[in-house]
C-alpha cells in the first residue's frame, strides 16, 4: 500500500474516522494497529524485522535508563545499535558484498564458497533503523527518558506516514504527541489537506511526468547524445525533489489530519545560494539526523585538527550518507562529491562572507541568481551518480555531454509540454513562498472563492495530466 494507491485512498479516511471516534486514552492503539496493517499490506514477512527492531530498542533503552554505571549504559547502547543495524547490513549490503567478492575472485580463477545472493530489501528499513538508533542515543545521552510502554515505542518506529520514506523523526517530538490527549484541530486538519493535495501534485504531475523522459534517456545512454543527456541530468534533480518532497508533504499532511505534527523535510532547496545552504533545505530530517549523530561527534573527536578535522568529519558524514542511500560504488562517489563540495564551502566561507559583505553582494539579485545556478549545477552533476548503476556509466554520461552534441530527444511532445507546465507551477509556488510569503496567496487567501478555485484547479490538473501508473516513490528503494 502506497500513498498514491487506490487502497490508501480507502484506508486513510476509514482510519481518520476511526481514530477520532476512538476514546482518547486508546487512540495510540488505533494508530499502532493501523500502522502494522499498513506495513503488512506491503509485505507481511518484513513485519517480523520491524517487530524485532522495536523489541530490541525497547529492552535496551529500558536497560540504559535502569543503570547509573556509565560503562554499562554505553555497553547497552552499543549492543542495541549493532542489533538494529544487523538487519539493515544483511538485507541492504550483504548481497553486494558477497557478489562483489565472487566477481573479483572469478577474474582470478578462484572460487568463493557462497553462491550469488539477491535479497529483497525490506521497504522503509533505512528510515526506521535511523529512528530507532536516534532514540537509543537520545536515551543514552539523557535527552529523553526511555518509554515504559512498549506499544508507544512500537508506534514511534512503525508510524505509517513516516515508515516508508520519512521524514526521519525524533522521539522527543513524537512520543509526547502519541501520549497527549488531543482534541480535533480544524486548522491542523485543513493544513494537512493542503499538504496532501500539493504533495500529490508534486508526485503525480511533476515527478512521475519527468520520470517518463528521464528514464527513457538514462535507460539507454548509448543511444542518446550529450544534449539529451544534459536535459535529463537537469531534470532529474527536479524529479527527486518532487518525488521525495511530494511524499514528505503527503506524510506530513496525513499526520496533521490525525493531530500529529511532523517536521518539515524540504524548504525550497533550489533557491539556495551555496551548497551548505542547500543541505540545510534538502531532506532536512536526514541531514539533521546525520549532523546530530554523525557529524557533530566526529567534529568534536577531530577538533584538535581544526579545519582539517571539519573537512574529515564532512567527508565521513557524506560517505555514510551515500552508503545509506545504496550499496553501490556510485553512491559512495556521490557522497565523496558532496563531501568535497561542502569542504570547499567550509574552507572558503570566511573569505567569501567578507567579500560579499564588502561589496554588499547578497543584496544584489544577479549575484544570488548566479549562486543558485552554481549550487544547482553542482547538485545536478552529483545526481548523475545517483541515477546510474555503475561509475563507468556516469563517466560516459559526462563525456557525452561534453563531446557529443546533437538534436534534443523529444519523444512524445505532450510529455515535455506537461513537464514544463508542471515545473513552472512548482517553481512559481516555491518562488512566491520564498520571496513573497504573504502575497499571491491561493490556498491561504482570505477570499473563499479564490481558495475554492485554487483547490479545484490543482485537483483538475492532477486528474488531467497526473501519471497514475508511475509506480512507487524513488526513496522506497533506499
Amino acid at each position: 500500500m502506497i500513498f498514491t494507491s487506490f487502497n490508501f485512498l480507502i484506508f486513510f479516511p476509514i482510519l481518520a474516522i476511526s481514530y477520532w471516534a476512538t476514546p482518547i486514552k486508546y487512540r495510540w492503539v488505533t494508530l499502532l494497529v493501523a500502522s502494522y496493517f499498513f506495513y503488512i499490506n506491503i509485505n507481511p514477512v518484513f513485519v517480523l524485522l520491524l517487530a524485532g527492531v522495536t523489541l530490541s530498542t525497547f529492552i535496551f533503552t529500558r536497560l540504559i535508563d535502569s543503570t547509573k554505571i556509565e560503562l554499562k549504559k554505553k555497553k547497552y547502547m552499543i549492543i542495541n545499535i549493532i542489533m538494529i543495524l544487523l538487519p539493515l547490513f544483511f538485507f541492504k549490503y550483504f548481497s553486494s558484498f558477497n557478489n562483489g567478492i565472487i566477481s573479483f575472485l572469478e577474474t582470478n580463477n578462484l572460487r568463493w564458497p557462497l553462491p550469488e545472493i539477491h535479497l529483497l530489501l525490506p521497504v522503509g528499513i533505512s528510515f526506521y533503523t535511523f529512528m530507532a538508533i536516534g532514540y537509543t542515543i537520545d536515551v543514552y545521552n539523557e535527552e529523553i527518558e526511555s518509554e515504559k510502554n512498549i506499544g508507544i515505542v512500537a508506534l514511534f518506529i512503525s508510524f505509517f506516514p513516516l515508515i516508508l520514506s520519512g521524514p526521519i523523526e525524533r522521539a522527543n517530538n513524537m512520543l509526547p504527541q502519541f501520549k497527549t490527549h488531543k482534541t480535533f484541530n480544524y486548522q491542523l486538519f485543513i493544513q494537512g489537506f493542503k499538504f496532501i493535495l500539493w504533495g500529490y501534485f508534486m508526485k503525480l504531475v511533476v515527478a512521475d511526468r519527468i520520470a517518463i523522459y528521464v528514464d527513457a534517456i538514462f535507460g539507454n545512454v548509448s543511444k542518446h547524445n550529450g544534449t539529451s543527456l544534459l536535459m535529463a541530468s537537469v531534470l532529474y534533480p527536479f524529479q527527486v525533489y518532487a518525488d521525495l518532497g511530494g511524499y514528505s508533504l503527503i506524510a506530513i499532511g496525513v499526520a496533521n489530519i490525525i493531530g500529529i505534527k511532523v517536521m518539515q523535510n524540504f524548504k525550497r532547496p533550489f533557491f539556495a545560494t551555496s551548497i551548505s545552504e542547500f543541505w540545510r533545505r534538502w531532506h532536512i530530517s536526514l541531514i539533521s539526523w546525520l549532523t546530530d549523530y554523525v557529524y557533530t561527534p566526529l567534529s568534536f573527536a577531530f577538533r584538535k585538527y581544526r579545519i582539517s578535522g571539519i573537512v574529515l568529519a564532512l567527508m565521513i558524514t557524506f560517505i555514510i550518507s551515500g552508503i545509506w542511500h545504496g550499496a553501490a560504488l556510485t553512491f559512495v562517489a556521490w557522497g565523496i562529491m558532496q563531501g568535497i563540495f561542502l569542504s570547499i564551502d567550509a574552507l572558503t566561507n570566511k573569505k567569501r562572507i567578507a567579500f560579499e559583505t564588502k561589496f554588499q553582494l547578497n543584496k544584489k539579485i544577479w549575484y544570488r541568481f548566479i549562486g543558485m545556478c552554481i549550487t544547482f549545477s553542482l547538485f545536478a552533476v552529483s545526481q548523475v551518480f545517483g541515477k546510474v548503476t555503475f561509475i563507468n556509466d556516469a563517466l560516459n554520461v559526462y563525456l557525452k555531454i561534453l563531446t557529443d552534441s546533437g538534436p534534443l530527444f523529444i519523444g512524445t511532445p505532450s510529455t515535455l509540454i506537461f513537464i514544463i507546465a508542471g515545473l513552472i507551477l512548482l517553481l512559481l509556488k516555491d518562488f512566491t513562498d520564498e520571496f513573497f510569503p504573504s502575497k499571491f496567496l491561493l490556498f491561504e487567501n482570505n477570499f473563499k472563492l479564490i481558495r475554492v478555485l485554487a483547490y479545484s484547479s490543482i485537483i483538475i490538473i492532477i486528474l488531467l495530466i497526473g501519471v497514475f501508473d508511475g509506480g512507487q516513490f524513488i526513496y522506497f528503494q533506499f
